[in-house]
């Protein structure tokens, strides 16, 4: 699997998250209270409503329509209405550039 440059590390504030798009998918890039990034899909499962307005707390991302959460690190839906879980993406950074891999 290829390694994608996805953005700048500064790019994402801690407990926030960018929309990446690449090869006609979207992605949600988040980064951790410490410092850590993650990368999932970045459309909800529920509705297919994009992540990237959606509330960051701790390691959770709420989606903005109607609330489901999901845990970044590991794609788990938390809390209906959404019942399945957002598939993940390993994401290393390289000097100030985060990678994801797809």
């Amino acid at each position: 699997m290829p390694w994608i440059d996805a953005c700048a590390t500064d790019d994402i504030d801690a407990e926030d998250l960018i929309r990446f798009d690449h090869g006609g998918k979207t992605y949600a890039i988040y980064r951790s209270p410490d410092d850590a990034f993650f990368c999932t899909d970045g459309l909800c499962t529920h509705e297919e409503v994009h992540l990237e307005d959606g509330l960051v707390m701790e390691y959770e991302i709420e989606c903005p329509k109607h609330n489901a959460t999901f845990d970044y690190r590991t794609g788990e839906a938390m809390r209906a209405p959404a019942c399945v879980n957002l598939n993940t993406y390993k994401t290393k950074v390289e000097g100030d550039r985060v990678l994801i891999e797809v």
